[in-house]
């Protein structure tokens, strides 16, 4: 018995299967992230992910170093934040351009009191 599709049916499937296979062979290997253990302050990176409620709420962020190490930091009260607003990470994370922030250890989180651009010294 031969079951035959109608020209439609038969191009959509195909299609279907041919962008099935072109996803899942040029998906990215996937990684586990590096566990950080200790990471000096200050830490330089690329934003790769941001807590927050809008520009001016900004909460945290995460960072990944050059050797691959994910970072998760917490925004405090940042001594230059006129110079560099929490908001202006939303760039970082959308040009792929590197941040230096300097933190303290509080309780477990790593809490960030200056931000930088990292080509800024």
């Amino acid at each position: 018995m031969i079951i035959r599709l109608p020209r439609a049916g038969f191009v959509a499937a195909a299609l279907g299967l041919l962008l099935a296979t072109g996803v899942v062979g040029c998906a990215p290997s996937v990684t586990s992230p590096t566990t950080v253990a200790t990471v000096a302050s200050p830490v330089v990176g690329r934003v790769i992910a941001i807590d927050s409620e809008g520009l001016t709420k900004v909460r945290g962020f995460t960072v990944r170093t050059a050797t691959g190490t994910e970072v998760p930091l917490v925004i405090g009260v940042l001594e230059n934040g006129a110079e560099f607003p929490p908001g202006h990470l939303a760039e970082h994370m959308a040009t792929a351009s590197e941040v230096r922030a300097w933190y303290r250890d509080a309780g477990g989180q790593r809490v960030v009191y200056r931000l930088e651009d990292a080509d800024a010294g």
